[in-house]
């Protein structure tokens, strides 16, 4: 009889990740993800675009005012989103 080593598929994709793209990859996409949740439904659909790499994430809005506004609260989104992710990946906010 033949055994095979048997694992689930979310343990398979993070084995994936891993390899590929290193652990911090997956990481940094939840950081994406948390952030409509962390700036509320206004802020998130005023964002245009939202990417981090090197534990800089960069944040493009379509007001100045908005953007203006987001400056004055960065250490707290930073630590809002890494508390969401339970990881210190943000270590800066860009805004564009």
């Amino acid at each position: 009889m033949v055994y095979y080593d048997v694992k689930p598929l979310g343990d398979l994709i993070k084995e994936f990740y891993e390899l590929h793209k290193g652990s911090g990859y997956l990481d940094e996409q939840k950081v994406i993800q948390a952030w409509p949740q962390v700036v509320g439904p206004f802020i998130a659909t005023h964002t245009i675009d939202l990417s981090i790499k090197e534990g800089r994430l960069f944040v493009r809005v379509d007001s100045d005012a908005l953007r203006s506004e987001l400056s004055y609260s960065k250490s707290l989104l930073m630590k809002n989103l890494n508390e969401r992710v339970g990881n210190e990946i943000v270590k800066e906010i860009v805004l564009n």
